[in-house]
Formats: C-alpha cells, structure tokens, sequence
C-alpha cells in the first residue's frame, strides 16, 4: 500500500492532540490503575506511548544521517524505561508525551524526501515510520481503557489497518477471507479456502489486532471465528 508519509504525520499530529485531550483529565490516581493490557497499569501505556515516539525518532534519525541509530538500546532496556516512568504524575506523563511527540514531529520535518526511501529494521522504509507511530497512538488509547474503543478509530485509519495487517500478517494467522461492510472485494489472508468473516470494518481490524472479541463479526460456514494470531 502506497503511504505518504507527510500526509501521515497530519494524522499523527492530529491523534497525539486527541490522546493528549484525554489524558489531561486523568487523576494521578488513575496512572496506576489496570489498562486493558495484561501486567500494564495506566501509566505503563502513557509511558510506553512516550518512548516510542522517542524510538521511532532514532528511526527517522538513523534514515536522514545513515548513522545507525536504533530504534532501543535492547529489549531489555525498552521494559526498563516502561516500567521506570509508569508511576510519575499525570502532568508528568502527559509533558513527556508531548515533549517526545515533539521531537518526533522535528525529525521528520527535517527528513529529505529521499531519505524516506531508506530500509530501516522495523519497516520496509522510513516512509512507514509515521504510520507505526499511527497505529501505537490509536491502538494504545484503546488500551488506557478509559472510553475511547476500536468504535471511534477513524473509518480510514480502520480500513488501511485491515489492509496493512492482511498485506503483512503476522506469523501463525489462519486462513480466512475477510469481507468488510461496503467493500467489493474481499480481502484474503493466507488460503482463500479459509473461512469467509464479515462485518463492519473497525469491528475486522480490532479483531486481527486483539483489541475486540468479534462479537459482532458473522462467519461463513457456520462455525467458530478462527483465533487470529498475536498482533
């Protein structure tokens, strides 16, 4: 799928300001309050969304000056600067998601445009960078558990996640053949022998990435819904 990454980083900006709205609110309470991730608490997801922004900034960094930058120093050291930030204030929390948003957003204005064409680790290029950040920004507001669900994702940020999860699914998936509401034509993840899934189309993307139950979501032939692997 063709992605503009300036037109991207429209949205990002647009998402961050909307995630930052509702973040403001919280109570310092409520940072250490369970998210919809297991083992995460509020401040987990706050936190982590802040260092990412920061590790998708080496990305971009690495791609505009070609010294390898990566994205975490290690696995390890990603929990690590997760779990040492997951209990600060709310004002503190919401000022590094800024702070980190802000950098990010630098980087990549400062990125020549043939630089967005650089291969990088975590994406076929740096053009996809702000799309990951994309997804981390709507898909972790889902997971604070404070109201905003897969229901309010914006119909096209919806439907390219559907697309970019059938066109690179994670390894494991099952065979299916998903038929959004309104689309013409099916999109198909593995064997099209699979399976035939229906339903609206934030409904099929929360779904494949782990974010909904598929309630709502009709299979043909009768039978269960397939478990869609880990997202």
């Amino acid at each position: 799928m063709t992605i503009d990454p300036l037109v991207l980083m429209t949205d990002v900006e647009d998402a961050t300001a909307a995630l930052l709205r509702a973040a403001e609110p919280l109570s310092d309470g409520e940072v250490g309050a369970p998210s919809l991730l297991p083992g995460w608490s509020v401040g987990h997801v706050l936190t982590h969304l802040a260092r990412n922004a920061d590790a998708l900034t080496n990305l971009l960094t690495w791609a505009r000056t070609g010294v390898e930058t990566p994205a975490y120093a290690s696995p390890e050291a990603r929990e690590a600067g997760i779990a040492a930030g997951a209990a600060r204030p709310v004002a503190e929390q919401v000022a590094d998601i800024r702070a980190a948003h802000e950098r990010f957003a630098d980087a990549a204005a400062a990125m020549p445009a043939a630089a967005w064409a650089t291969p990088l680790p975590m994406a076929r290029s740096a053009a996809v960078v702000p799309w990951l950040r994309l997804c981390e920004v709507e898909i972790h507001r889902v997971d604070l558990g404070r109201g905003y669900t897969p229901g309010d994702w914006p119909e096209a940020f919806a439907l390219r996640l559907l697309r970019t999860t059938v066109g690179d699914p994670p390894p494991g998936s099952p065979d299916m053949v998903l038929r959004p509401a309104g689309l013409e034509h099916p999109l198909v993840i593995g064997s099209a022998d699979g399976p035939v899934i229906g339903g609206p189309t934030r409904s099929l993307a929360a779904w494949l990435a782990g974010r909904a139950d598929g309630a709502d979501l009709t299979v043909s032939p009768d039978g269960e819904l397939p478990t869609p692997a880990k997202w």
